[in-house]
């Protein structure tokens, strides 16, 4: 196998096993935490604020069976992510996230939204679109609206490399 084929499988395993992030990746921890919900059955909404290396809120209560929305926003100067899940989901998460610096897809403070759309194989890109997760430029802001369907170790975490080891992560804490 030549080195871009080698490349393109590697990082196309990659991202099909991350795919699986919100609903079996790991041991299963997302799919029995929590799954996507509708933002007209969130219960409350809470903003969290993205800056270098930090989050605002810092920790998040939860409490199970509640449907929250969260508005994200990234305040800092390079791209960043908030994504729900396992610390394991994190670790796993995190070479997918090397991969898309490697390839030029997370370029500092900017996304290569070209090399994101680029096919991988087996219908698979390097899009950033798991339902728990969402990556962002300088100045944007999306929304998660998720259910936390029962009571885990769960934390939110940006998977940009370095990011979550300069303490860029939080703790859900269920009530």
């Amino acid at each position: 196998m030549n080195a871009s084929k080698f490349i393109v499988a590697a990082v196309a395993m990659s991202i099909s096993v991350t795919a699986l992030g919100a609903g079996g990746h790991e041991d299963g921890q997302a799919a029995k935490n929590g799954e996507p919900a509708k933002a007209s059955e969130a219960d409350r909404t809470i903003t969290v604020e993205m800056h270098d290396n930090y989050y605002e809120p810092e920790v998040i209560d939860v409490k199970q069976g509640e449907t929250v929305r969260f508005v994200v926003e990234n305040k800092g100067s390079l791209v960043h992510e908030f994504n729900i899940g396992t610390p394991a989901m994190h670790e796993a998460h995190q070479e997918e996230m090397e991969m898309m610096v490697e390839h030029g897809v997370i370029q500092g403070g900017k996304l290569n939204h070209d090399m994101m759309e680029m096919d991988m194989g087996n219908g698979h890109s390097m899009k950033h679109d798991d339902p728990n997760s969402v990556l962002l430029e300088p100045g944007q802001s999306k929304e998660i609206v998720w259910t936390f369907s029962e009571k885990g170790n769960l934390e939110f975490a940006c998977n940009v490399p370095g990011h979550y080891q300069a303490g860029m992560y939080g703790d859900m804490n269920f009530n």
